[in-house]
């Protein structure tokens, strides 16, 4: 009889630290949605349907763009590709995700850059609309543009 009552409140004792350690952890970030889709108009380079995907830690966020509708004209090197992401805040003014961050890729594979890093606040609210993705690679610079509002809405960050 002893015995159980000392393994009850042991196990009382180690829910009690269990529960309390859930309490005091500190809440997991979160950017809603985890990845949207544009369309993306990159001049004579030509566009696309693309794929940015976010993540968050704290105040620091990486977004990775992906693409099979711009493909690479050449074989591209791992991190050959400079890449600048600019996306529009609701509350007005932008914010940047800049990195030289990319796969190797042969000629004709879908283009990805990232994941490329920036700084966000709580709260902020990014859309690609109105921003652009510019890309350099070899000197040469290629500025790829939304032509229509992200799916299905704005990278919104706790």
């Amino acid at each position: 009889m002893r015995r159980t009552r000392i393994g009850a409140g042991a196990a009382l004792v180690a829910g009690a630290l269990a529960v309390t350690g859930l309490a005091l952890a500190p809440a997991a970030l979160a950017v809603t949605p985890a990845t949207a889709t544009i369309t993306a108009d990159c001049g004579s380079f030509g566009g696309g349907e693309a794929t940015l995907t976010a993540t968050q830690d704290g105040t620091s966020a990486t977004i990775t763009v992906n693409s099979s509708a711009i493909t690479a004209p050449i074989a591209l090197g791992e991190d050959s590709i400079s890449s600048t992401l600019t996306l529009v805040k609701a509350s007005g003014g932008t914010t940047t995700f800049t990195a030289t961050e990319n796969p190797a890729m042969a000629a004709g594979d879908p283009v990805q850059v990232g994941p490329l890093p920036g700084t966000v606040a709580s709260g902020d609210s990014l859309e690609a609309f109105g921003g652009s993705l510019q890309m350099t690679v070899f000197g040469i610079t290629i500025t790829c543009t939304a032509t229509e509002p992200q799916s299905p809405g704005p990278f919104v960050f706790d």
